[in-house]
C-alpha cells in the first residue's frame, strides 16, 4: 500500500517542553486556535499541549470526511477496504511502544494494564471488524405479485456517510477503536473528538492512518471540551449523519438536545452503578479474586465495574475479609515503577469528586473497611491524584454512595438474605449497564442472570467479552447495542431493492 507523510507530525517535540498535539484534517496535521494543557495524572505535570479546534477546522474536518466518502474511501471494493483495516491493526502493533507512552502519559495507568488490555485491543477492533463486515448477509424475499408473477426484493448495505466519535478518557485507545472500526468497516469517514484529558493516542493514530495509505479525510481528529467547543460544534453540525459516544450519562443527554434539529442517528453507552451479587455457594477464591479485579482495575475507572456489591449472609464476613486483603495488596506509584498495579484518578478535579464521595460515606454512617484517603506516596506520584482503594459496610441501601455513579476504587458491600431481596436491591437504580453474579447453583445462575436489568449480566467472571455479542446498556445506561453485526448495524443502513421478475 501506498505510504504518505502527514505534516507536521502530531508529536513533535518542543526542546525540554511537552508534545504538541495537533488536530489531524484530511491527511494533514494543523494547528487549532487556543492550545491547553494535557496534564501526566501520575505526576500532575504537563506532558502535552494540544491545540483546539474551532467551527472552521470542524468545517473542514466534515468536507474532508465527506469528500472522502464521496471520493476514492466510497468507490473502494469491500476487500481493499478491509485490507486497509488490518493494516491499520498491523500499523498500530509495529508502533506498539509509542501508543503505550502516549496513553500511559495520558491515564497515569500502570504499564502492565496498558500493555496487556488498551494497545492490543486497539489494534484488535480493527482485525475483528475487517472480519465482521465479511461475514454478514442481508435479507432476500421472493413474493408473489398481484399479476401473478414474481419479484425478489434484497438488501444493501451503505455507510451513513460522516459520523462523530466522542470518545472517554479511561480506555481512550480501545474506547475510540471500538467505535472508529466498525464505522470505517462500514465504508463510513469519522471525525473523532477524544477527551480533552487523553488525547495523545488519538493523534497517534492519524499519523499510523497517514503511514499506511488510508485515503485523506477517511479518519478526523479534533481536539478540544464539550459545550461551546469542539464537542458541541461537532455534534451540532448538519453535515454529521451519527454520534457515537461513550461517557456519563449527563453528557448524553446533552449530546441529545446539539443532535436533535439534524435527527442523528445516535449510539451511546452511559454511565453505570452496577450491582454484583455473591451467593453462600458461590466459589469463594473465584469471586473474591474476580470482584477484587472488577474493583480496583484502572482505578475503579471502568464503566462496568461493580460499587455495590451483595453478598448472602452466611459468608458476609468472610467476603469482607478477603476483599479488605486484597485492597490492602494494591501498590499505587508511577506507572513504570516495579510491582505498580494502581495508578492515579484521570485529574485533579476527579479526585476531589472521589474524595467528596469518601466523605459523604462516613457521614452515612459507613464502617470504613479499608482506604477511604490519599496515599502517602514520594518523589513524583506525591504530585499524582492518588486515592486509597475503599470499601465499606454499613450502608443502606440507599445511601448517596450506593445510588450515584462515584468511578473511583471503591465499594459498598451490602448483605442479603434471599435471592428475592439479592435482585430487587440489584435493579433498584435508574442505570443499567452491567451486572456480576456468583454462584454454583447453574438453575440459579440462569434465573438471576436473566433478571439483571443491564445490558451484560455475567455469572462466574467480569469483563469477559465476545466481541461479536451485544453490548450496551439499559435504562440510562445508554442507547443501542455495539458488538459484530450490532455495531454493523448501527455504522450502516439497508436499502431495499425490489425487482419484478
Amino acid at each position: 500500500m501506498a505510504t504518505k507523510t502527514a505534516e507536521p507530525p502530531a508529536h513533535s517535540r518542543v526542546p525540554n517542553g511537552p508534545t504538541l498535539l495537533r488536530n489531524y484534517i484530511g491527511g494533514r496535521f494543523v494547528d487549532g486556535g487556543r492550545p491547553f494543557d494535557v496534564v501526566d495524572p501520575a505526576t500532575g505535570r504537563v506532558h502535552a499541549i494540544a491545540h483546539e479546534a474551532d467551527q472552521a477546522i470542524v468545517d473542514a474536518a466534515v468536507a474532508a470526511a465527506r469528500k472522502a466518502v464521496e471520493g476514492e474511501w466510497g468507490r473502494m471494493t469491500l476487500a481493499k477496504r478491509r485490507a486497509m483495516l488490518n493494516a491499520v491493526a498491523d500499523g498500530i502493533e509495529r508502533r506498539f511502544d509509542d501508543f503505550l507512552e502516549a496513553e500511559i502519559a495520558d491515564t497515569g495507568k500502570p504499564h502492565e494494564l496498558a500493555h496487556h488490555l488498551d494497545i492490543p485491543r486497539g489494534a484488535a477492533n480493527f482485525r475483528v471488524f475487517a472480519d465482521a463486515i465479511a461475514n454478514l448477509s442481508t435479507e432476500t424475499f421472493e413474493m408473489d405479485t398481484p399479476d401473478g408473477g414474481k419479484a425478489l426484493n434484497y438488501a444493501v448495505r451503505k455507510p451513513l456517510g460522516v459520523v462523530g466519535v466522542i470518545s472517554p478518557w479511561n480506555l481512550p485507545l480501545l474506547l475510540m477503536t471500538w467505535k472508529v472500526a466498525p464505522a470505517l468497516a462500514c465504508g463510513n469517514a469519522v471525525i473523532v473528538k477524544p477527551s480533552e484529558e487523553t488525547p495523545s493516542s488519538t493523534t497517534l493514530l492519524g499519523e499510523v492512518m497517514s503511514e499506511v495509505g488510508m485515503p485523506d479525510g477517511v479518519f478526523n481528529v479534533i481536539h478540544g471540551f464539550g459545550p461551546e467547543s469542539a464537542g458541541e460544534m461537532l455534534t451540532s453540525h448538519p453535515g454529521v449523519r451519527a454520534i457515537t459516544f461513550t461517557g456519563e450519562t449527563r453528557t448524553g443527554a446533552a449530546i441529545m438536545r446539539s443532535a436533535a434539529p439534524s435527527v442523528k442517528a445516535l449510539s451511546f453507552e452511559l454511565g453505570g452503578k452496577n450491582p454484583a451479587i455473591v451467593f453462600a455457594d458461590a466459589d469463594m477464591d473465584a469471586a473474591l479474586a474476580g470482584l477484587s479485579r472488577a474493583v480496583f482495575l484502572n482505578t475503579g475507572q471502568v464503566c462496568l465495574a461493580p460499587e455495590r456489591i451483595y453478598v448472602e449472609r452466611p459468608v458476609f464476613d468472610a467476603f469482607v475479609a478477603g476483599m479488605k486483603v486484597r485492597a490492602e495488596a494494591m501498590k499505587p506509584g508511577l506507572p513504570h515503577d516495579a510491582g505498580v498495579n494502581f495508578g492515579p484518578l484521570i485529574s485533579a478535579e476527579h479526585r476531589d469528586k472521589v474524595l467528596g464521595y469518601y466523605r459523604s460515606a462516613v457521614e452515612d454512617g459507613a464502617t470504613v473497611v479499608t482506604g477511604g484517603g490519599v496515599p502517602d506516596l514520594a518523589g513524583e506520584a506525591a504530585g499524582g491524584f492518588f486515592v486509597q482503594p475503599t470499601l465499606w459496610t454499613g450502608l443502606a441501601h440507599d445511601a448517596r454512595v450506593c445510588r450515584e455513579e462515584i468511578f473511583g476504587p471503591c465499594a459498598a458491600i451490602i448483605p442479603f438474605d434471599g435471592e428475592e431481596e439479592a435482585v430487587r436491591m440489584a435493579n433498584d437504580t435508574e442505570y443499567g449497564l452491567a451486572s456480576s453474579i456468583w454462584t454454583t447453583n447453574l438453575s440459579r445462575a440462569h434465573r438471576v442472570g436473566k433478571a439483571m436489568e443491564v445490558g451484560i449480566s455475567w455469572v462466574n467472571c467480569w469483563f469477559l467479552r465476545d466481541l461479536r455479542t451485544p453490548f450496551g446498556g439499559a435504562k440510562m445506561s445508554g442507547v443501542g447495542r455495539e458488538g459484530g453485526e450490532h455495531s454493523i448495524n448501527f455504522y450502516s443502513e439497508p436499502t431495499n431493492i425490489c425487482i419484478k421478475l
